[in-house]
């Protein structure tokens, strides 16, 4: 079974172009920026928690949640019928998202 070669990013270096262009297209959205700093600003917080802080249908968080998450920078866990999100900690975690 042939193994795979480590890009960049999975070692902990820099962001491969495509990578970069993925986050940088994910970020650009000023509701989904929103999203992660609420996300990141808290330990976990729960779908409903989300919905309530901001004037977005439930359809369109989950689709905010689900680009943050492919890029990344969350992770989705379900919790019986509930979504709870937490921000993905890194060392160093970046200033841009106080």
């Amino acid at each position: 079974m042939a193994t795979r070669k480590k890009t960049k990013s999975e070692t902990g270096s820099a962001l491969t172009v495509r990578e970069l262009g993925a986050l940088s297209r994910t970020l650009s959205d000023p509701r989904r920026f929103q999203i992660l700093q609420q996300v990141a600003s808290q330990p976990c917080v729960a779908c409903s928690d989300l919905r309530a802080a901001l004037p977005i249908t439930a359809a369109t968080l989950s689709h905010h949640l689900k680009e943050l998450e492919s890029c990344g920078l969350i992770e989705t866990s379900r919790r019986g019928k509930f979504v709870d999100a937490v921000f993905v900690a890194t060392p160093g975690k970046p200033t841009w998202l106080n």
